[in-house]
């Protein structure tokens, strides 16, 4: 209730203040995403989302390491590099580290750009995005191979 309740607010704060530019985020996309907040379903979602990122994710994460159990697909991390991630990260040598503690194949870099820095960089995100699975033989082509979508 909390969160359709106030869900201007909460989106708001969002997008103009966890280190992206607001400019990113036109009028529709900001309605959009209060109109998902105002939906129960969705609010009821997002809240589960965390809850599990706080508990059973990291139960899921305690057995699979206590197992052994590897990332055995090749792994993109990308992450703001404006954002504290790095540096949250630093005694486990930063965000590609501790993914290679989970995966062989690992690469990815930082940003520029906020939390939302695929918004804020749409076209070098899709560039690094379709190169990763050209390189890793999924066939996609990159982005400048790609016909221009249809609005």
């Amino acid at each position: 209730k909390i969160l359709s309740g106030a869900a201007e607010a909460i989106v708001d704060n969002a997008l103009n203040g966890w280190g992206s530019q607001p400019s990113a985020f036109p009028a529709e996309v900001r309605q959009a995403y209060v109109e998902a907040l105002r939906t129960p379903a969705h609010a009821h979602a997002i809240c589960e989302e965390y809850r599990a990122a706080a508990t059973l994710d990291r139960e899921h994460d305690h057995a699979d390491k206590a197992a052994g159990r590897r990332i055995r697909c090749p792994l993109l991390a990308l992450w703001s590099g404006q954002g504290a991630l790095a540096d949250w990260y630093a005694g486990e040598g930063g965000p590609l580290a501790l993914w290679r503690g989970w995966a062989d194949d690992v690469r990815g870099q930082p940003m520029p750009g906020g939390h939302f820095f695929p918004e804020e960089n749409p076209a070098r995100t899709a560039d690094l995005l379709a190169g990763f699975f050209s390189e890793t033989g999924h066939g996609i082509s990159p982005r400048s191979e790609l016909p221009s979508p249809s609005l």
